[in-house]
């Protein structure tokens, strides 16, 4: 949309131009030079993106401004308000104060980023629109922080990073401009860090939280095991001990039936004892004795 409103601007300037030049070229040259001037004015159209100025409108163009120099340096302004004035004269200066190769320099100069990255331009029209170019460091920290602040991927970084070199007005201004930038993005990669570190801290403490509920679970789950072994424990302890005085009684037992079966023994050989020593013949009867 810039370059279209350059090109109708540059066409505008450059038609008063020619018919100028025709009108002054008709009373003093041949006719095919006023044939060549009419031609020229009635069909020239500037674009951003040609290669060059045609042989007739630089010569008119250069003969129109040669004592004229803040003339030329005053239509650029108009035409790139948003640019620094020093870079419009080191353009113009480089051109060798040739309009078009300069309006050709700046355009190139303000399009390159769009040219290079056709994509990221579609994406967001207005981020390279010629009225966010600032002259001072300070207003290229506000740019780039309107911009989003943190430009997403190293290719986006380096773009910033260029386009600030570009419009720097001199080496002072391009170190503070490098350092706002540095700036910005160290803020963004410490904000990066941060929420990533906070993002890792919240899931090493979500695990850590999973696991200390577990080891609490484990822990009761052992605390019933452990109740339920110390009465199993105390049970078989108790059936010991009856089992061991059952064993005491066995053994008296055991013994008294020793005894009374030696007692028994020693009594039947007495009766017989008796029996064959008495006087008395026959069998008698037991109630009697």
């Amino acid at each position: 949309m810039s370059a279209l409103v350059l090109g109708k601007r540059s066409s505008c300037f450059f038609e008063d131009l020619h018919h100028h030049a025709a009108a002054t070229a008709a009373a003093s040259t041949p006719p095919s030079a006023s044939k060549k001037a009419r031609f020229g004015s009635s069909s020239f159209r500037f674009s951003p993106t040609s290669s060059a100025a045609s042989p007739s409108t630089r010569d008119v163009v250069s003969s129109s401004f040669t004592g004229g120099s803040p003339t030329v340096l005053g239509h650029l302004r108009s035409l790139f308000p948003d640019m620094d004035e020093q870079l419009l004269e080191r353009v113009l200066e480089a051109s060798g104060n040739d309009l078009d190769s300069a309006i050709k320099s700046l355009t190139e100069l303000r399009l390159g980023p769009a040219k290079e990255h056709p994509h990221s331009v579609m994406s967001n029209p207005n981020e390279y629109d010629g009225a966010a170019v600032q002259p001072s460091a300070e207003a290229a920290l506000v740019v780039v922080r309107q911009r989003g602040g943190a430009p997403g991927g190293r290719c986006r970084w380096v773009e910033v990073l260029v386009r600030e070199m570009m419009n720097a007005a001199n080496v002072d201004d391009a170190r503070a401009r490098a350092s706002a930038v540095l700036e910005v993005f160290e803020k963004s990669v410490a904000g990066r860090v941060t929420v990533n570190a906070t993002g890792t801290l919240q899931k090493e403490n979500a695990v850590l939280k999973e696991q200390l509920e577990g080891l609490l679970r484990d822990n009761e789950i052992l605390k019933r095991a452990v109740a339920i072994q110390h009465e199993r424990q105390k049970e078989f302890d108790e059936k010991t001990q009856e089992l061991h005085h059952l064993k005491q009684l066995l053994a008296q037992y055991q013994e008294q039936l020793r005894t009374l079966e030696v007692n028994n023994y020693a009594l039947s050989l007495h009766l017989k004892q008796a029996q064959q020593s008495s006087s008395i013949p026959g069998r008698f009867h037991p109630d009697v004795f």
